[in-house]
């Protein structure tokens, strides 16, 4: 009996052992599996990625593409201006120095003193026989009335132009402006596009010199608004196209002026 219960008892002890080591296996079988899922879930991971980062640099190279093209339109752009630049100087140069020849010597030396005195507010050309006011320093931000200094550059100028070398010269005024439209409510209900703009810059000038002095039938207004600049605009247009250009331009070729006498109104009935 006693050697039964001890075989019994071994039996147990083996059994018992058995079921250690199959736990032991099924918990490394479990592992295994988790290990193999995570394994196979980063391959997918990295597949993704590698097609994600293959999409990023397809869309940066047809970025490159699309700036590239779009530059190669700018470059395209700013070389039509600096055509039309060009051929707006060479119209200026026959309207002046090659139709009309040069200026008078002591009236260039007057103008170019003058403008050397005011180097930020104007620039003197003497082969056009034109002075350039910059706007910026001339009116305030979408304004046509005057800056002191810039009156007072005027009156100047009047002066300039009452001696007897500017005698035989008319004055043509030409106001432009940049590309930023007009679009401040209270400078729209004044000027309703850089056209209106342009023009009544130029007519403040005008008006300024007549004050001073000049004769009214001597001064030709006009405005190109932003049509005619002379550089490139940027995102914020350009302060050397917004300017006043004043041509002197000989008198004999225009038409005699000849004074009107002002016609008194008649009285209200």
């Amino acid at each position: 009996m006693r050697r039964a219960a001890s075989i019994t008892s071994v039996a147990l002890l083996l059994a018992g052992g058995g079921c250690v080591q199959q736990d032991k296996y099924d918990n490394t079988v479990r592992s295994s599996r988790s290990l193999q899922e995570q394994l196979v879930a980063a391959e997918q991971d990295r597949d993704t990625a590698q097609a994600n980062l293959e999409e990023v640099r397809r869309q940066l190279a047809q970025a490159r593409s699309t700036n590239d093209a779009l530059q190669g339109q700018v470059n395209a752009v700013d070389g039509d201006l600096q055509t039309q630049a060009r051929q707006y100087d060479d119209l200026l140069r026959r309207v002046s120095q090659l139709e009309f020849g040069p200026l008078p010597a002591d009236l260039e030396d007057a103008l170019a003193n003058l403008a050397a005195g005011y180097p930020e507010l104007i620039s003197f050309d003497p082969d056009h026989g034109m002075l350039r006011f910059s706007s910026d320093f001339t009116f305030d931000l979408g304004s046509a009335a005057l800056k002191p200094e810039a009156a007072d550059t005027i009156a100047m100028l009047a002066d300039i132009l009452g001696t007897n070398d500017a005698a035989s010269f008319e004055l043509r005024v030409i106001g432009h402006t940049d590309n930023v439209p007009v679009e401040k409510p209270s400078t729209l209900r004044l000027h309703p596009s850089n056209v209106h703009l342009s023009v009544h810059r130029a007519i403040a000038v005008r008006d300024a010199m007549v004050q001073a002095g000049v004769e009214p039938a001597r001064i030709q207004v006009a405005g190109y608004g932003e049509f005619r600049p002379i550089v490139p605009n940027g995102a914020k247009g350009a302060a050397e196209n917004r300017r006043v250009e004043l041509v002197l331009v000989p008198q004999r070729s225009a038409a005699p002026i000849v004074q009107q006498p002002t016609a008194m109104p008649e009285p209200m009935k």
